[in-house]
Parts: structure tokens; sequence; C-alpha cells
């Protein structure tokens, strides 16, 4: 599984005002990590991430297959492109 980059980055924009730090606060990871994420020093296949996005999408009733992306589906997104 991995992070769906774009849909994650269009989230805070719309949902926390593009403030990454408010982001990282309510998901409940550091800031600093959150952003080599974003802006890719860092894996997005980040287990830590990955499952504190489910975690808060979970607490907040939302469908976090929206923002993560599982094998399966990027084995698809490959095989159509």
């Amino acid at each position: 599984m991995e992070t769906d980059i774009v849909a994650l980055q269009e989230l805070i924009k719309n949902d926390f005002r593009g403030n990454k730090s408010w982001f990282a606060e309510e998901i409940g990871i550091d800031k600093s990590y959150l952003n080599e994420i974003l802006n890719k020093r860092k894996s997005a296949s980040s287990n830590k991430l990955c499952l504190s996005i489910i975690k808060w999408c979970v607490k907040t009733r939302r469908d976090y297959r929206n923002y993560i992306i599982f094998l399966e589906e990027s084995v698809q997104k490959n095989e159509q492109q």
C-alpha cells in the first residue's frame, strides 16, 4: 500500500486550508516526516503514514481508499497505462 500523494495534497488544501502541520498533528505524525513524503524525499509507501491516514479516516468517517493505493489497484493502473 502507498499514499496517493495527489489526493492527500488535495485533502490538505481543501480541508486544512493548505496547512500541512495541522494535518500532520491531526493524524499523529511529525510534520517534517509528512513534508518529506509530500516532497518525494521519502517513499509514499510508508506504513507509518498509511496507517495514520487509515486510522484518521475511520475516526472521521471518511473512505481511506481515497488516499491509500493498495498494491492490486497500483498494478491495475500501471497495466492500463
